[in-house]
């Protein structure tokens, strides 16, 4: 439990937690209408899509796009090996961690 005051993730030697600082490479700013992730869509155990709370199913390039564009609450973006993704904003609470959200298989149209 967190100290009444306390700030939610405390950035200490260039860290959040157990993770770089710099790690997102944008904050997006979101627009009053924009939604949150309600589920990942994986395939082969990685994900390649998000759910939406409009029931929208995006593939991981079409969510970084409206991340982008502030379309998506509560994500910043990071890169990996040159791949743009989406990443759970830290607030100290793990429960609305993209990867504790519930998982389907691939189901683009």
């Amino acid at each position: 439990m967190r100290k009444k005051g306390s700030s939610p993730m405390k950035q200490e030697n260039g860290r959040i937690g157990n993770l770089p600082a710099n790690i997102n490479i944008m904050n997006p700013v979101p627009n009053k209408d924009a939604k949150t992730i309600t589920g990942l869509i994986r395939k082969n155990g990685k994900v390649s899509g998000y759910e939406l709370s409009d029931g929208r199913v995006l593939s991981k390039r079409e969510g970084v796009a409206l991340a982008k564009q502030g379309g998506i609450r509560g994500v910043a973006i990071a890169s990996r090996n040159g791949s743009e993704y989406l990443r759970s904003l830290p607030d100290g609470s793990e429960s609305n961690n993209l990867g504790d959200l519930p998982s389907s298989p691939e189901s683009f149209q």
